[in-house]
């Protein structure tokens, strides 16, 4: 690719895949460099590809498509083309590309999402093109100028040299000839070890001003003479308003109107308190449908229907799995269940928006800032090229703020108030109760065993919501949806016959993207389950996983690394028992072990998580580390105590009262193994939080005798059996 490729698209395609995709700045936020608190204002800029600025003081501005919500990539994504460019990372800093400007130039950034864990393994490559091509164009420049040959050249440091002649040029002095030179097509990379910016634990360039409080979030956003906006959607998902009554609230101190649309009602005030307060005395009637009767007991039986239907799309078949049923030694059925979660990021949803004469801007936390503006030209019915995106730093994504539910009631909510700012933020409760949920799954399992114990079959049948059909509204090839059956239909066991299937089943309930999606819950049903199949065999389950693993080697090494660092097999404390899992996401092999106590009152003790990953090549080995401490708290939030429940169709929980949140004194101690084996780009922010949900109810079984089929595991009595 060259960096004058656009990546091109029509507004139609645009528009149907960003306002979708949430799982897919001319006025920006600027962050500070990597090691000055303060921006330094350049004399002169020039751009030297759409992912490289030099300016005339030899500072360089390198751009970030995707969004920043604390998992680094920002920083990592500047350090792929740093490296390349060869310049002082002293005399970096790092701005958000305009998502407008992505409009005017066709895409010239590519995709801005920053989903799926695939920021920095998706883009690594075109990134380090736009540095390495830059670095040859400054060089290029340079030899014009001496008239000697560009081989003879080096560039770094932010300096051309010429060491025949002793001649030197700063990166800003030929910036403005070297821009006018033809980009290279396919510039020479770096061999990765020969990285010297690439590959370090360099500081973020967000910490500070997320350590000073200088950092604003979506919540911070403020501009003159705004106003504030609260709203209230139906309970029952899908329902709409009937009626409303504000007479109480009209005329009331610092309440400027009530807005009424179809999904929602909104109030508008001169801060953000009066309108929520406010909203209390709007009397709404709301047309639920069909689904007020609905509660878990009903979604449950739904999905058990799944499982017993005559038929269900294939995901997977190897060989034959009812021949080898039929003659096993031993066979083992079991069934688990996972819940909704709901997203419950620190920060709720929130859009600030201005609608004036034909013109948008829009102040939000975004994963997807080309969804957001996708979104908000559509609900104030402008064109795209009429749209500014101010991105700002999210207080937590996990996959919520990809979808725009929220920019498109922003921006309604400001079109009703034309040419006047309006902030519009959702209270915890709105947030937890109008969530995109990660879907409940609940999973027939069936294996089989030789006289020797080792696995002959497996088989799997999956019923859950599909989020390609619901969410993004797309078609399932040959009627699976591959979220539902991650960790399964590729499993890399040697298991002569294998069959998965997938039965989908479609409610009422919104189902979205959570943080690993299919795989922050596959994991825990195949690699309980396989600790099952050990149990029987009566084998270790890490040796047990060693001999199925055999011909996988990137699985087979992450799981030794992590036995290793955790000292498998060495004898623990009286009362202390581990357990272990392994698996594969997001292009990434990551393992882990736990050590738990549970005493005589069923309370558990987390004592220790062991965690590794082998992402094949680590940018940041610091950022990586706080990314797997950070998928332990969240996991471990989510298996202890994460559960979205629904009576009368509308979901019981509100605010992290009844909807738990790990806290500190409640964590165990992590430790990390990064061990990247290269040649291949994995993710990093998800996969890791794959394998500590079965690592951890494995150790339970282990410590009480008991399986933990279904989480939360509040719901279970852990009292030794």
């Amino acid at each position: 690719m060259t960096m004058n490729t656009a990546f091109k698209v029509s507004r139609r395609s645009f528009l149907k895949s960003t306002a979708a995709a949430g799982g897919s700045l001319v006025i920006g936020m600027h962050l500070p460099s990597a090691l000055a608190a303060k921006t330094r204002v350049a004399e002169k800029s020039t751009e030297i590809n759409a992912w490289v600025v030099v300016n005339s003081d030899d500072s360089v501005v390198i751009r970030y498509a995707r969004s920043e919500m604390g998992q680094g990539s920002m920083t990592a994504c500047a350090q792929l083309v740093a490296e390349e460019l060869n310049c002082d990372w002293k005399k970096v800093r790092v701005e958000y590309a305009s998502t407008n400007e992505q409009i005017k130039r066709k895409r010239v950034w590519g995709d801005m999402a920053a989903v799926g864990s695939r920021t920095v393994r998706n883009s690594q490559e075109y990134l380090r093109k736009a540095g390495a091509a830059a670095r040859e164009m400054l060089v290029a420049a340079a030899a014009q100028q001496w008239n000697v040959p560009a081989a003879e050249c080096v560039g770094a440091n932010n300096l051309v040299s010429h060491k025949a002649s002793g001649k030197k040029a700063s990166y800003g002095s030929l910036a403005e000839a070297a821009a006018k030179l033809e980009v290279p097509r396919e510039p020479k990379l770096k061999d990765p070890k020969d990285w010297t910016i690439a590959g370090t634990s360099i500081r973020r360039v967000d910490i500070p001003a997320s350590v000073t409080g200088a950092q604003r979030y979506g919540v911070d956003a403020q501009l003159p003479g705004m106003v504030y906006a609260t709203v209230a959607q139906c309970p029952v998902f899908g329902g709409k308003v009937k009626s409303f009554d504000a007479s109480k609230v009209t005329g009331r101190r610092g309440i400027v109107k009530v807005v009424k649309l179809d999904e929602f009602v909104a109030v508008v005030a001169d801060n953000w308190w009066r309108a929520k307060e406010a909203m209390r005395d709007v009397v709404i009637e709301w047309d639920v449908g069909a689904n007020g009767n609905v509660s878990s007991a009903s979604l449950m039986e739904f999905y058990k229907a799944g499982l017993n239907q005559p038929e269900a799309a294939t995901a997977r078949k190897d060989g034959d799995v009812e021949q080898a049923f039929a003659s096993a030694a031993k066979v083992l059925e079991a069934e688990y269940f996972t819940p909704y979660l709901a997203h419950a990021t620190m920060e709720p949803q929130v859009c600030m928006a201005v609608v004036k004469d034909g013109k948008v801007d829009v102040w939000t936390s975004t994963q997807n800032a080309e969804a957001t503006l996708a979104v908000a030209a559509s609900a104030a019915g402008v064109p795209l090229e009429s749209v500014q995106v101010h991105r700002m730093q999210l207080g937590g994504g996990l996959g919520r703020r990809g979808a725009q539910d929220y920019t498109r009631q922003g921006v309604l909510i400001a079109k009703a108030m034309e040419g006047t700012p309006v902030k519009m933020l959702w209270t915890r409760e709105e947030d937890t109760q109008h969530d995109l949920y990660r879907p409940a799954s609940l999973m027939r399992l069936k294996a089989s065993l030789d006289a020797a114990g080792n696995p002959t079959a497996w088989y799997t049948r999956v019923s859950a919501t599909s989020i390609i059909a619901t969410l993004l509204k797309l078609p399932l090839k040959n009627g699976v949806d591959p979220q539902a059956v991650a960790s399964l239909d590729d499993m890399p066991h040697a298991i002569p016959n294998v069959k998965v299937e997938y039965a989908q089943r479609t409610t009422h309930v919104p189902v979205g993207f959570w943080r690993s999606v299919g795989h922050s819950q596959n994991p825990f049903v195949r690699e309980c389950f396989l600790d099952e199949l050990a149990h029987a065999a009566g084998k270790d389950p890490y040796e047990y996983r060693r001999m199925l693993l055999s011909k996988s080697p990137k699985d087979l090494g992450i799981l030794d690394a992590v036995a290793k660092a955790a000292e498998w097999g060495k004898p623990l404390p009286a009362g202390v028992f581990r357990g272990i899992a392994e698996t594969e996401g997001y292009g990434s092999y990551t393992a882990a072990v736990a050590e738990v106590s549970v005493n005589a009152k069923g309370e558990l003790k987390i004592h220790r998580m062991v965690v590794g990953i082998d992402p094949g090549y680590c940018v940041n080995p610091d950022n990586t580390a706080a990314q797997i401490q950070g998928s332990v708290v969240h996991g471990l939030s989510a298996i202890l105590w994460g559960e979205i429940t629904i009576k009368d169709g509308r979901v019981e929980q509100g605010n992290f009262d009844n909807y738990r949140m790990m806290r500190l004194v409640e964590m165990p101690k992590v430790e990390t193994v990064i061990a990247p084996t290269g040649g291949f780009w994995g993710g990093v922010g998800e996969p890791a939080q794959a394998p500590i949900a079965p690592a951890l109810c494995n150790a339970i079984f282990a410590a009480t005798g008991k399986r933990v089929r279904s989480l939360p595991l509040k719901n279970h009595d852990l009292r030794k059996a």
